[in-house]
């Protein structure tokens, strides 16, 4: 016997006993069965749901059925009920009409005649046409139950003491201030809402009871009207009408403390932009050199004595609440910890931002609160911009270097520091440390979030024209720089083509062969693709700081047989870099050897796709390396990629002449360019993005 079923066997020749008798199917197990799309529930875990729900479960069959021979189909058999107003109990069944195998869904569509907010309750079972298994709801089973919600929530009222309505107060703080906004609404069922403000964030906040409120977030990052919109979200998933709340950010509010310490040589304090004025110790020297491209005037040196030190002998901020600190440093050293500005605590500093000697050498640091960031690499003598920000919304700590984030910490919890603010040095048990030796420049401290787009302007160097060569003409084979720069010389094979050269109309002169129109202004340079080159008389960007060069190009042949480069500049045996097109793949590569030897193998260190043919407009390409994060990019027609991005080593050299059209190969060259080449333009300093997209056009791009 099995169970209270007897089975006959089948013995065959071969000696296999089969089972000629059937098993009942099993019961329906509650993990299997939904209510649309939720878990079967009853009580208080009860599904509501916006519609008649569709029923379904997962049935099986004996797997002493699973006979390799045999399918073992189920059908499904359902079965709800419910009291309706007067009372009376009423009840729906249902067969599913598709027999199917084992471990199959089966599903029945509740009629459209259920009641709206009454409980429902139903259990299923299954059947193999021989026998049926328990009920889902037998034995150590449940029933399912759900409620069938046709009332959709009531509007979301949105309330926010940082951003009241315009109709109160038109602008408000602003940039870099968290704002919260309640939500509410007066639907007692709502479990979660759904909010948008203008490009973002987008999300949805769950309730922690039914029908409560909640509060938003928000973080403007810029300036101008904003709005937020919102649904509310009942336990049916049922949404609200949109409820929108608009407000105005100002521009973020100005430091609470800045020293520009631009103060003539030989003061014995710095003045303040705001806040207190900085008495200095007789190891800081003022009138200093700048960061180029910065607005910074001066800077002050401060010789990692005791001192060498800045301090209003005051708090710049309360640092347990959001605040920001930044400075231009330049170190005389990178070999020990340094500190470019702390707040005293007692017997510690409150926050320390500065460099620390870490195994791996040195990195940037910024230290609050049982939290430390570290990233960045610091370089004797090189300028760089750091910014340390302890957002107390969030309890981190984020550390900026050169307008990039280079690191995030979490749960930083400071305590009181109500000591005074220091420039150059760090609170100790026995005084102070961490001198600092080297250059400072314009310290600033903000009482909120100083924005990723805030810091990048703070970061900001903006890159120096090194030349612009508009290829509109030559005289006796040199081609001039706009500003009476470094002119390009034209090799055997190179010549200036203006478009009144060619006057002859092919549709009307049989013997006239038509040559593409000048590429920007009036001419361009025509390279042969055999010798024709143009070069400068030397290096024309320092490829051991960040440069950014521009080029037009356009093909002469649509499939060109080998590379062609347009660009390239050489090191002491072989190119530094070089920007060639390889007909092969399609795509204008950056290349760059692994080392500076002759014979060096070569790598394309980045690559972007496209080309077009000898009749087209051309093609903006540049080239932009960024010694602060040691990146470079290739842009084609203003825009990049990720595969057009390559990391590169810091201090890489190039001594030798700017190429147009042609590459280094062995003592000789190669990888002639056959094309059209126009507007070459070269700075030092990386340009952003939106300034690439301005290269090419005839003029130079406003960097403002």
């Amino acid at each position: 016997m099995v169970g209270s079923c007897a089975v006959a066997l089948l013995l065959t020749a071969t000696g296999t006993a089969y089972a000629v008798d059937n098993l009942p199917p099993k019961q329906p197990l509650v993990q299997d069965l939904q209510s649309g799309s939720k878990a079967c529930a009853t009580g208080d875990d009860t599904a509501y749901v916006s519609a008649s729900p569709r029923l379904n479960a997962v049935l099986y069959d004996p797997e002493e059925d699973n006979q390799p021979s045999e399918f073992s189909p189920v059908n499904g058999e359902f079965e709800a009920w419910w009291t309706d107003a007067t009372g009376v109990e009423q009840r729906r069944s249902y067969t599913t009409t598709i027999t199917q195998s084992s471990g199959s869904r089966h599903y029945w569509t509740m009629p459209d005649d259920i009641p709206a907010n009454t409980l429902v309750s139903w259990h299923v079972r299954a059947n193999d046409g021989k026998a049926t298994s328990a009920w889902s709801d037998e034995g150590d089973g449940s029933v399912c139950s759900f409620v069938y919600d046709d009332v959709s929530p009531a509007k979301a009222t949105i309330t926010s003491p940082e951003y009241p309505n315009p109709e109160d107060v038109f602008w408000v703080d602003g940039v870099g201030v968290y704002g919260h906004f309640t939500v509410d609404s007066p639907s007692d069922d709502v479990v979660s809402y759904t909010y948008g403000f203008v490009g973002g964030p987008y999300g949805a906040v769950s309730a922690e009871r039914l029908g409560a409120a909640v509060t938003i977030p928000y973080l403007p990052l810029t300036s101008g009207p904003n709005w937020l919109t919102v649904r509310a979200i009942d336990r049916s998933g049922r949404s609200s009408g949109e409820s929108r709340y608009e407000f105005n950010v100002k521009a973020g509010r100005a430091p609470v403390a800045r020293w520009k310490l631009d103060d003539p040589a030989g003061s014995r304090s710095a003045a303040a932009e705001t806040g207190t004025a900085a008495r200095a110790g007789t190891g800081v020297t003022f009138g200093g050199p700048v960061p180029s491209g910065t607005k910074t005037s001066t800077t002050v040196a401060l010789d990692g004595s005791g001192h060498g030190f800045l301090t209003p002998d005051a708090p710049a901020t309360d640092i347990r609440k959001t605040f920001a600190v930044s400075a231009w440093v330049r170190p005389a050293e990178t070999g020990r910890n340094m500190t470019v500005a702390s707040q005293d605590a007692n017997r510690s500093p409150g926050f320390g931002l500065g460099l620390r000697r870490q195994d791996s050498g040195a990195a940037w640091s910024f230290a609050i609160g049982g939290a430390r960031v570290s990233g960045g690499t610091p370089e004797t003598g090189e300028w760089a911009h750091v910014l340390g920000l302890y957002d107390a919304e969030t309890a981190k700590a984020r550390l900026y270097v050169n307008g990039h984030e280079v690191g995030t910490a979490a749960d930083a919890a400071p305590a009181e520091a109500a000591g005074a603010f220091q420039i150059g040095r760090a609170r100790g048990a026995a005084g102070y440390r961490d001198r600092w030796q080297g250059d400072i420049g314009d310290v600033q401290v903000h009482d909120r979030v100083v924005v990723p787009g805030e810091v990048a302007e703070l970061a900001y160097r903006k890159p120096k024209l090194l030349g612009h060569w508009s290829l509109e003409n030559a005289t006796d084979g040199v081609s001039p720089e706009q500003s009476d720069g470094v002119p390009l010389r034209l090799g055997t094979g190179a010549s200036i083509y203006r478009g009144s050269d060619n006057s002859c109309i092919p549709d009307l002169d049989p013997d006239c062969t038509y040559v593409p129109p000048p590429l920007v202004g009036d001419g361009h340079l025509r390279l042969d693709g055999e010798r024709g080159y143009a070069a400068a008389d030397g290096p024309v960007v320092d490829t051991r700081d960040s440069f950014t060069l521009g080029v037009v190009v356009r093909l002469a042949d649509s499939e060109p047989g080998h590379p062609m480069t347009v660009l390239s500049q050489a090191g002491e045996h072989t190119d530094a870099f070089k920007v060639r097109y390889e007909p092969s793949t399609h795509t204008w590569q950056l290349v760059m050897p692994e080392k500076d030897e002759a014979g060096a193998p070569e790598k394309v260190v980045s690559q972007i796709a496209g080309a077009d043919g000898g009749e087209g407009q051309g093609q903006r390409l540049a080239v932009v390396y960024d010694d602060a994060t040691d990146t470079i990019k290739l842009y084609l027609d203003g825009y990049t990629n990720a595969q057009a991005t390559a990391s590169l080593p810091d201090g890489w050299n190039s001594s030798g002449a700017l190429q147009i059209g042609r590459a280094r190969a062995g003592d000789g060259w190669d990888e002639y360019l056959h094309g059209d080449v126009d507007e070459v333009q070269a700075y030092s300093g990386a340009l952003r993005d939106r300034d690439v997209l301005g290269l090419g056009w005839g003029t130079d791009p406003c960097l403002c």
